[in-house]
């Protein structure tokens, strides 16, 4: 009872000391969701290390948070942040809040994307329902612009680990609108920050959790929530599943660069044993050879999950990338 009680407690603070606007993403009736009264949304508060990780389970009501930056310091440039969580939920605060805070500070506005997750229950077809409401986030944000004074051609998209799935699927696949575009908004981004994301769905490369969630068929709903509940077994469990091969190939992003992708910067640990770190150097070979702009940051050590703050490293390599959006947003 104590436990939960200081879980409640915990909640409630986070959501009063980090209060933004929060602006829906659909006006109405958000698309390719299934109608079931009184969904909400789920959190839950998890231990990671010394730290309290605060977690979406569900997303019945997908969001933008928005962060602007004092008006003296800003650029007129925004990021749409796309937290990780395996496509079964968001760190929503460390790979979310946290960034968008820090990139205030470098006068670049942060709009956190509370998407929904890939889950059968909840949404007609689940593979395409991330793209949707990163595409959404994009077209509300460059619709909006002069209203947040942000320049509508500097607005590139942020992903972690899944999240960095979710905004290099966005960076390489808009040419494809999966919205109501009347307006014929441009939907691929400036830029693109990818923080040890998922790229590839091949065997080897991937993280099957992700990729299951995303595209995998086979297992209702409950069947996987029970075989994802335990993470050392699951990864093995869920290679040994079937996933359709043109799926795997469509959402190999690896596969899907050209020389219109947008410039990216890439961050990933070597020593990274949930998300290899094969993925972003596939991804930067396919940018190279397609003459796209990118940079890379790459630490020795500091495993998966850390959001900015690695424990083994002094340097945090949004610095670096803060330097690197001012300077590729000048050329272009």
């Amino acid at each position: 009872m104590i436990k939960q009680f200081l879980m409640i407690v915990l909640l409630l603070s986070f959501t009063i000391s980090n209060a933004q606007k929060v602006i829906p993403l659909y006006d109405g009736k958000v698309p390719n969701s299934k109608e079931i009264s009184g969904l909400t949304d789920t959190t839950a508060v998890f231990p990671s290390g010394n730290k309290m990780i605060h977690f979406v389970l569900r997303v019945a009501n997908p969001d933008l948070t928005v962060f602007l930056p004092e008006k003296s310091k800003a650029t007129g440039i925004a990021v749409i942040i796309c937290p990780g969580g395996g496509y079964s939920g968001l760190a929503i605060d460390h790979e979310g809040y946290d960034i968008a805070k820090k990139l205030n500070e470098k006068g670049i506005a942060g709009f956190v994307l509370k998407y929904r997750l890939p889950n059968a229950l909840y949404v007609d077809n689940k593979q395409i329902v991330p793209l949707q409401d990163a595409q959404r986030a994009i077209q509300l944000v460059r619709e909006n612009a002069k209203k947040w004074g942000i320049n509508p051609h500097k607005i590139g998209i942020e992903g972690n680990s899944a999240g960095g799935h979710l905004a290099s699927t966005a960076g390489t696949h808009y040419q494809k609108a999966l919205i109501d575009n009347p307006l014929k908004t441009s939907l691929r981004p400036d830029f693109m920050i990818l923080n040890y994301p998922v790229i590839s769905m091949a065997d080897s490369l991937t993280h099957m959790g992700s990729r299951y969630n995303l595209i995998g068929d086979g297992l209702s709903p409950n069947e996987l929530k029970v075989v994802m509940s335990d993470w050392k077994t699951s990864e093995q469990k869920l290679a040994n599943l079937p996933v359709n091969g043109d799926k795997i190939k469509e959402y190999s992003n690896e596969l899907q660069v050209t020389s219109d992708t947008p410039p990216t910067f890439i961050t990933h640990s070597v020593d990274d044993n949930t998300v290899k770190v094969q993925n972003s150097i596939l991804f930067i070979a396919a940018l190279q050879k397609n003459k796209v702009p990118v940079e890379s940051f790459f630490y020795a050590k500091g495993g998966h999950g850390y959001s900015m703050d690695n424990p083994t490293s002094d340097v945090e390599w949004i610095d670096s990338c803060a330097a690197w959006i001012l300077r590729i947003i000048k050329k272009n």
